[in-house]
């Protein structure tokens, strides 16, 4: 159990040193480990997955502070890699739940609910995609479609601009290699914390069973929920478990344990981080308008 305590952070600043890699080259965005640990832990205070806004509002204010308003508007930029950060985790679920339902029998509506995720991932690529390939052509149609409203259509090209900048990482060779190094640890990290639980519970499964919570979990908590995924993120553990044999009791028991064992840590460190920024999450959650693009104007 204390193994899967100290995993619990540790897979925050794996995911950290990831989100580096999707910024544009040369960006170096300042603070990426304290707006992760915030983040996050305003996800287990707050509903709906606030703590997504928060992580990009505080990357964005060093940044801004750092180059000064006049020359970058970082809001937009830091939101598209999370953006890409997000697509790149819905794919791997995916990807786990199609290689488990070659190994174990998997509920179908656990499939629907896949294809479901994997036909919202396919959009997301397809858009992205177009931005990379196809900026001008996207710029011009949001000038058409904003043409009678001139100051809305210049904040929206600027927004779009900055938008499309934020996706020159991952269009840039040299982060390719990093992007699939760090991503594959970025998911062996909290398998490695599935199973010390269920070792510490005396569950002796096959290592797969970790793919499954994983997978299960990641899938549930992809629609927002509660503030700390109570609930979901017990369902699907228990769930995932129970496709080897486990009982509900002692699959519940386990699922408690290995969300207690996660978010507990990331929600005390992330406080203190809170408190070293000396910003609040109300302040963090409303954007004040110095991170976005055109505040200045």
């Amino acid at each position: 159990m204390a193994v899967a305590v100290i995993l619990s952070p540790l897979q925050v600043w794996v995911r950290g040193r990831r989100w580096w890699y999707l910024f544009p080259p040369g960006s170096n965005p300042q603070g990426i480990t304290p707006a992760m640990m915030i983040g996050y832990m305003a996800n287990n205070v707050l509903p709906l997955r606030a703590g997504e806004v928060v992580r990009v509002y505080l990357v964005a204010r060093r940044w801004s502070a750092g180059l000064g308003a006049a020359r970058s508007h970082p809001f937009w930029t830091t939101l598209a890699t999370l953006v890409v950060e997000r697509v790149l985790d819905s794919l791997a679920v995916v990807l786990i739940l199609a290689v488990l339902v070659l190994v174990v029998p998997v509920p179908r509506f656990l499939e629907v609910a896949a294809l479901v995720v994997l036909a919202i991932d396919l959009v997301g690529v397809v858009v992205l995609i177009a931005l990379v390939a196809a900026p001008q052509a996207c710029a011009r149609l949001i000038t058409r479609l904003a043409g009678r409203w001139p100051r809305l259509q210049r904040r929206a090209l600027t927004a779009f601009e900055t938008f499309v900048h934020g996706l020159d990482g991952i269009r840039t060779p040299s982060h390719i290699l990093p992007l699939l190094a760090w991503t594959v640890v970025v998911w062996l990290t909290p398998a490695l914390a599935a199973w010390t639980v269920l070792f510490a519970l005396d569950l002796h499964l096959p290592f797969v069973a970790t793919w499954a919570v994983l997978a299960f979990v990641g899938l549930g908590i992809s629609i927002p929920s509660a503030p700390g995924y109570v609930g979901v993120f017990h369902a699907a553990a228990v769930l995932a478990v129970g496709l080897f044999g486990v009982s509900r009791s002692a699959g519940f028991g386990y699922a408690l344990l290995y969300h207690a064992s996660q978010v507990l840590p990331i929600t005390l460190v992330g406080w203190l981080y809170l408190l070293r920024e000396h910003v609040s999450l109300s302040e963090a959650t409303h954007a004040r308008r110095g991170a976005e693009p055109g505040a200045a104007g």
